[in-house]
């Protein structure tokens, strides 16, 4: 008997897209608009390395340009194509519309295993994959704007940002052609780890409302919450140690390419990430009560209170979703469940908190450096020192009234004004909390919505869709 495959990355993306448009009364034509991508740059280049001339092909996909500039993270992987780019450029689109960042949607992508080379030879593939995209409009702080994703970091976005001042140095704001930069070239505390903070802020937003929580078949707060992790990179790295530093959860299970390790105790994440960085798997890493499990994916389907996969799309599928046991699945990665499997854990009553915007605090970040790049101020700058005047009064008026000095730690918290790291952190969370807010709305009152996804869906919809029609492009 032929199983049936599941669908692409892109068609699950559309399926989910169509699935929430069908709940909507909008005008002929206008999903099809919202969703097509509107334009793919393909690039390929030469480079020289070790001696010979190596052929590189990369793309630049533009989903939406409803607002600009578009934002998108630059992916470095292989195998990579042109259809996974667009449907990486199609969540951005309506992530940004989620979580209120007004930027259209777009991706890039290299097809290349980052590990094959070496810092140098990076540097200069990155560079000229950067000069092809600007050459043809592909990148700039008014127009399209990278980031960070798969296989990139602060480092590839220093070399893009320095190509960019060199092939444009009139642009005053060229250092905001790229996001998620190092702090000391422009970037901003904080980007390095927003996507995986952004996903410890939606999960303490829902464990805030006991019906969402009783939904997915828990209680409590995410205090001793056993929590599966797919992928120890800086989403996923992130998302467990803030889970288990600041809120108390138990990191059960780490799955890295090489296998996983297991601890019903709780693992220790920095550890597990230094012996990741030094060996580049977790395979060797010993302890009290761990195990290690070659067959990192039969991880997933373990028993646990929630699964983060942080790493590749498609991980669970039509084959796998059976399997899964836990209740509350949280989307870190782009495209993790395709469309079936999204399908059957709705069905069996799985919470499903979706890419759309457990991921999304990347963006969030970016749109907060983006915007500190183009006005030549850092935050907090104007307000800090008044902040800690006030705080000296409400010091002086308690002391006053109580007749004591106020505590040592007390005082320190009332005089000291934000940092910018403070109000990245505090502006990223009241985003996460408020597009949670509002999907949650739709998805406790709206007919035919029932899930997180759909609802994510239907709001992206109707802000595409409104944004067209004050554009005038729709009656």
């Amino acid at each position: 008997m032929t199983r049936t495959p599941d669908p692409s990355f892109l068609q699950s993306v559309n399926l989910m897209f169509d699935r929430a448009a069908a709940v909507l009364d909008l005008p002929p034509g206008l999903a099809e608009l919202i969703k097509a991508c509107n334009s793919v740059y393909k690039v390929t280049f030469p480079v020289k390395v070790r001696g010979r001339i190596q052929t590189f092909t990369g793309w630049r996909a533009v989903h939406s340009e409803h607002r600009l500039p578009v934002k998108g993270g630059i992916r470095y992987a292989y195998p990579v194509d042109q259809e996974e780019v667009e449907a990486l450029a199609a969540l951005m689109t309506y992530k940004c519309a989620i979580v209120n960042v007004p930027f259209g949607g777009s991706k890039g992508a290299l097809s290349i295993e980052p590990r094959d080379y070496t810092e140098d030879e990076l540097e200069r593939i990155t560079r000229r994959f950067a000069t092809e995209l600007i050459k043809h409009d592909f990148l700039s702080p008014a127009e399209n704007v990278p980031a960070p994703d798969m296989g990139t970091s602060p480092r590839e976005m220093a070399w893009i940002a320095d190509t960019y001042r060199t092939l444009r140095p009139n642009d005053m704001n060229a250092i905001a052609c790229v996001t998620g930069k190092p702090v000391a070239q422009g970037g901003l505390p904080g980007r390095l780890e927003a996507t995986g903070r952004g996903v410890q802020y939606v999960l303490r937003e829902l464990f805030r409302h006991p019906e969402d929580v009783a939904a997915a078949g828990l209680s409590g707060t995410l205090e001793g919450k056993r929590v599966i992790i797919q992928g120890l990179g800086n989403v996923g790295y992130h998302a467990a140690k803030f889970l288990a530093e600041e809120d108390g959860a138990r990191i059960t299970a780490i799955i890295e390419r090489d296998g996983a390790l297991v601890c019903d105790g709780g693992l220790d994440v920095e550890s597990v990430k230094a012996h990741l960085s030094e060996h580049g798997g977790v395979a060797g890493f010993t302890g009290t009560g761990i195990e290690f499990v070659p067959d990192g994916a039969k991880v997933l389907e373990s028993a646990g209170d929630i699964l983060i996969p942080a790493a590749l799309q498609g991980v669970i599928n039509h084959e796998n979703a059976p399997r899964i046991q836990a209740p509350l699945i949280a989307e870190a990665a782009n495209g993790p469940l395709t469309y079936r499997a999204d399908q059957f854990l709705r069905a069996q009553g799985r919470l499903i908190i979706p890419d759309l915007l457990c991921n999304a605090g990347g963006v969030v970040v970016s749109y907060f450096e983006w915007t500190k790049n183009i006005s030549h101020m850092r935050f907090g700058r104007l307000e800090r020192r008044l902040e800690e005047r006030r705080g000296d009064n409400i010091m002086a008026a308690i002391e006053a009234a109580g007749g004591n000095p106020v505590p040592a730690e007390l005082a320190g918290r009332l005089k000291s004004g934000a940092s910018e790291l403070d109000l990245v952190r505090s502006g990223l969370d009241d985003a996460m909390r408020e597009a949670y807010g509002e999907i949650r709305n739709v998805w406790r009152s709206r007919k035919n919505v029932d899930d997180l996804r759909t609802a994510a869906f239907v709001i992206a919809i109707e802000k595409v869709a409104l944004s067209y029609t004050d554009m005038g492009v729709w009656p």
